[in-house]
């Protein structure tokens, strides 16, 4: 046998050239013709930031129906981590559709749904005894966390953060710190919800130390830690802007839970699955959640999400109490297995690692050139920036989300897709998938310098 220890990743093979291209207008006329039948079945309320229409993708590139092609920075809000049509994803799922495509896995099992609970326990921080459910998405697999720490606990509380968004269900539209345009209108929602302080360097220039003290003070006073089943947090929170915590927080919040009996849930759905450089972003920062949420990347653009928690916890639900028709579905499971393949086999958390040097190095000198930034962020790919109104970025750091939309819309024009967040709408976020190069975020930054280039002009 042929020793390959050393031997180098193969470079991949794209089905699409790896570059931007426009060939018309934006949108072209295949894709208005398509918005014209789509508003006429779809309501407004499933919105779409560009509408483009997509007919192909691959690697780090969408193609519409006009034949545009575009540098794509948000990977479907953090799901196509591994590139979009990855090949031996896309050959998982086909083959499992050949053989078994649903039986329930709660009625008649398969081996798909427990590789992937092996591949979680593997992979989620801490070395106990782990079980994992297997769910359809991310704000399914938050409300399955919650409702597990709730019979674990014997408690209902539930504490979240400020800036946190969970979802849009009922329970996560209640954990959600933005209610716009999330939850405006479809109450009443669901009660035992508690939002305390979170730790946000640029805004409250706190210690961790200091911002946990302050979190844990606020719920001891407004709720009591008696009562609370579970605290659910994103390590790096998602829409709420890339918020990466200071150092010390997070695990001064968790020895706190650990010593009241609460359960830390860490909500990985947008930071997990190689997106930060390690597996699940709760290792930057030394944690080991009793529970971990997964999904958007763990199935290569299939839905699946998971809930992996202390074997002792997940236990504490009857037989029939967890589960669901869709809920590791085969052939997502199968893509799942495929992701974690490629995330070794094509050493993806280097990658991510690459990508928030190139990123973070070329957003840095934007700043150096436009005042308007106030704040470069994120770990891996995940990076992004906040922007202030001209000359507040070292007082008063007033949120312009006019410059924000300006940009992601000049962007597009030309051919970059960028994704906007913040509870003020003052944020771009950057979460391209692992398999972009630097020759395209390199071009796509170009694009960005431009487009702040022509809010001056």
């Amino acid at each position: 046998m042929t020793d390959t220890t050393d031997a180098p990743v193969a470079a991949p093979v794209y089905s699409i050239p790896q570059e931007r291209k426009i060939v018309t207008a934006i949108p072209g006329p295949k894709s208005q013709e398509l918005h014209q039948r789509r508003v006429a079945v779809v309501p407004p309320g499933v919105s779409s930031a560009l509408p483009v229409y997509i007919a192909k993708a691959n690697g780090g590139i969408l193609v519409d129906v006009d034949g545009n092609q575009f540098i794509d920075l948000g990977a479907g809000i953090g799901v196509t981590t591994v590139g979009h049509t990855e090949s031996a994803v896309v050959a998982a799922a086909a083959a499992q559709l050949h053989d078994v495509v649903h039986t329930l896995f709660t009625i008649t099992p398969y081996e798909e749904y427990v590789r992937v609970a092996e591949l979680l326990a593997e992979h989620t921080p801490g070395d106990f005894a782990k079980r994992t459910v297997l769910v359809n998405s991310g704000a399914e697999a938050v409300e399955n966390g919650v409702k597990i720490a709730r019979k674990h606990t014997g408690r209902n509380g539930i504490a979240v953060l400020e800036h946190a968004y969970h979802g849009r269900t009922n329970l996560t539209m209640a954990m959600n710190y933005k209610a716009a345009p999330y939850s405006t209108g479809f109450g009443p929602f669901a009660g035992d919800v508690y939002r305390a302080p979170n730790s946000y360097p640029y805004h409250d220039g706190l210690s961790g130390t200091e911002a946990a003290a302050r979190t844990i003070n606020y719920l001891e006073k407004t709720v009591g830690a008696s009562d609370l089943a579970c605290l659910v947090v994103e390590p790096i929170q998602g829409e709420g802007g890339f918020v990466v915590p200071a150092d010390g927080f997070l695990t001064a919040l968790q020895e706190w839970c650990t010593s009241n009996g609460i359960v830390f849930i860490a909500d990985e759905i947008q930071s997990g699955m190689a997106r930060t450089g390690a597996y699940f972003a709760s290792e930057h920062f030394g944690l080991v959640p009793d529970m971990v949420l997964s999904a958007k990347g763990i199935a290569g653009g299939l839905p699946l999400a998971g809930v992996t928690g202390r074997a002792t916890i997940m236990d504490s639900a009857q037989p029939g109490g967890l589960g669901g028709t869709f809920g590791g579905n085969p052939v997502a499971a199968a893509a799942a297995i495929a992701v974690f393949e490629q995330i070794e086999k094509n050493s993806l958390l280097d990658e991510a690692k690459r990508i928030e040097q190139t990123l973070t190095a070329g957003l840095l000198e934007l700043q150096e050139k436009y005042d308007i930034i106030g704040d470069v962020r994120g770990i891996g790919a995940m990076v992004a920036i906040e922007l202030v109104e001209p000359g507040t970025g070292a007082t008063t750091k007033t949120p312009h989300a006019e410059a924000v939309n300006a940009i992601a819309a000049y962007a597009a024009q030309r051919g970059v897709l960028v994704l906007t967040a913040g509870t003020y709408g003052n944020v771009l976020r950057f979460l391209p998938s692992l398999a972009v190069s630097d020759e395209l975020l390199t071009d796509a930054l170009s694009v960005i310098d431009e487009a702040f280039a022509s809010l001056a002009s």
